[in-house]
């Protein structure tokens, strides 16, 4: 099957029901207990700064370990699982030097979520398994200052970030993915930065993948970082005509809720949402067990506000199981139609009929 023969599958079943995402990377591969040795490998074995933590390398230095996360949401129920690459481009590398190793982990990292769906898919021909490429937030931002005294001062241009995720896409795309994920979004302009740089690839002949965006409400205030509320997120970027528009991270279930219900109502495309598993507790541990997570998105199902779910910071496979089993059988979101106007962002919306 081709990736294009794959992607019209993808459109036709989130016709029908709700898509299941997978959970968290992080927490699962913390459980492992790795060590520095385990993030070193072979390639790695003379780098001058410590690499402990730095869980994208892990592609390229315990693949088993990656391969074996993803088995594990797809044996949960997971329809699409991401690959390990959050943190992939040059400008987070930086922190640990490996900008040198960036393409390597995209599309190795590709590479292992490609093999998994694939024999998932062989396993299951009536549940096809699917891979988004991972596309996470910059430690840097284009809308805000980096120096309080300084409200022109940035530590980035825009053409550093569209660069960075230029050089992540091409790899995510070599390695096989289905669609490209642009996620936990604190900053509207870094992501019309890879918006643009993925338009430029399809522009330049590469072959076009589905679009997915998912930002972040940092708080109960209902804006991102930057400032923006959910319907001016959506209208700064609906002109990528996304396959998928939601949001992740941050908050739980329930504070994410109003938000989520905001994006169904003005978004003419899939709506997904990832919550964490709830909000993190004193140790920064989080305590919201697999069925709490299942009943709250199952009452979002049943509400009709949602097509794709999945978890985020603290959630697991049995989270994922249960939200799986929770919404099986539940109709998907209708996508509204919305009257044709001109519709512009700031930080708040502006429609004009």
């Amino acid at each position: 099957m081709t990736r294009q023969d794959r992607i019209t599958q993808l459109k036709a079943i989130s016709k029908e029901r709700v898509l299941i995402l997978d959970g968290s990377w992080g927490v699962m591969i913390q459980k492992r207990g790795l060590v520095e040795a385990d993030y070193r490998g072979d390639r790695f074995t003379d780098h001058k700064l410590d690499l402990k933590g730095n869980n994208d390398l892990l592609c390229i230095t315990r693949p088993d370990i990656i391969s074996d996360l993803h088995d594990q949401y797809f044996a949960a129920g997971a329809d699409i699982s991401e690959t390990n690459t959050f943190s992939a481009t040059t400008i987070a590398q930086a922190d640990y030097e490996c900008g040198d190793a960036v393409y390597d982990i995209n599309f190795q990292g590709a590479k292992l979520a490609r093999a998994s769906a694939d024999a998932w898919t062989a396993k299951e021909p009536h549940k096809p398994r699917f891979v988004a490429g991972s596309i996470g937030p910059l430690n840097k931002m284009l809308s805000m200052s980096s120096d309080v005294n300084d409200p022109g001062a940035r530590l980035v241009t825009f053409e550093e970030v569209y660069q960075a995720y230029r050089e992540q896409m091409i790899a995510l795309h070599d390695g096989g993915v289905d669609m490209y994920l642009i996620e936990t979004i604190t900053d509207t302009l870094n992501c019309k930065a890879a918006i643009k740089a993925i338009l430029d690839l399809e522009d330049e002949g590469y072959e076009p993948l589905p679009i997915w965006i998912s930002g972040t409400i940092t708080d109960r205030s209902g804006r991102t970082l930057s400032g923006q509320t959910v319907e001016a997120f959506w209208n700064s970027v609906k002109h990528a005509k996304p396959f998928a528009i939601g949001l992740n991270c941050a908050l739980g279930a329930d504070l994410m809720r109003p938000h989520i219900a905001d994006l169904a109502r003005v978004a003419d495309t899939l709506v997904s949402a990832y919550p964490n598993a709830g909000l993190p507790n004193a140790m920064g541990e989080y305590d919201e067990q697999p069925h709490e997570t299942g009943h709250q998105l199952h009452e979002w199902a049943k509400d009709g506000i949602v097509n794709i779910l999945g978890g985020c910071c603290g959630t697991t496979p049995d989270h994922i199981r249960h939200v799986a089993d929770a919404v099986n059988g539940v109709k998907p979101r209708e996508i509204p139609e919305r009257p044709i106007a001109m519709r512009l962002a700031g930080l708040e919306p502006f429609e004009l009929a």
